[in-house]
């Protein structure tokens, strides 16, 4: 299955796991980090047990600042749960336009166009052929997920990929990425600034526990998120 066969399939049907918590189905890319010290992320999730489904691209500039453009407004999106972390949160419209099986292109409202081309790899068709195999209930183990994250940083040469634990509001967060693409290239203007090539920054970037891979990996994925009880 191509990467945009995938979308197409979890636009028309996002299955959301069963049991407690905040959940949500979609895609996006995990992250993606450019040499100038800029980085970019997009969430896309067509089903969400909070609320309507909706689009989120993340953007970090080099000071450090992370602006969040969300489809919807931030106690139903990705800053429900990042939110200490952000400096700005915008609600505008986000567009993704797919132009082939590879290559897509995200508009968020007038302050982003990013342009992005997938690619498989032997270890991305390895890692998802494995993914198909795994019995759902280790899916949401944190020592099993412990593991798979690590063999996934070294494996796509991600740097450190935590699949559970802490966001920056104090949710307990489970991702459960069911197949990866790697991001052949991309190119992006933000705020009429071309933020120049990919490419890994000095210190891998952080959000809470979630780490931003070290290059650019594209995800279909479930993830659920806990309030934490202590």
């Amino acid at each position: 299955m191509t990467a945009s066969e995938a979308v197409e399939s979890i636009e028309h049907d996002a299955p959301l796991l069963p049991g407690p918590g905040d959940r949500f189905a979609g895609y996006g890319v995990m992250g993606l980090p450019f040499r100038s010290g800029h980085v970019l992320a997009l969430r896309r999730f067509p089903a969400s047990t909070i609320g309507p489904g909706y689009t989120s691209v993340w953007h970090r500039d080099p000071a450090g600042r992370w602006t969040f453009y969300s489809t919807v407004a931030p106690d139903l999106a990705c800053a429900r749960y990042y939110g200490r972390q952000i400096h700005r949160n915008v609600v505008t419209t986000i567009d993704i336009r797919w132009t082939d099986s590879t290559r897509f292109r995200i508009l968020a409202g007038t302050a982003v166009q990013w342009d992005v081309t997938l690619r498989s790899s032997l270890v991305t068709k390895a890692l998802n052929a494995v993914a198909g195999a795994i019995p759902e209930r280790a899916w949401q183990a944190p020592g099993f997920l412990a593991i798979m994250g690590a063999v996934a940083g070294i494996a796509l040469g991600a740097g450190k990929v935590n699949l559970t634990g802490y966001t920056p509001n104090r949710q307990r967060f489970i991702a459960n990425p069911r197949a990866v693409w790697l991001v052949a290239s991309t190119n992006a203007v933000v705020d009429g600034i071309d933020i120049g090539p990919a490419g890994p920054v000095a210190e891998q970037v952080s959000l809470g526990d979630f780490l931003i891979p070290r290059r650019g990996v594209f995800a279909v994925a479930s993830t659920r998120l806990y309030a934490r009880l202590d």
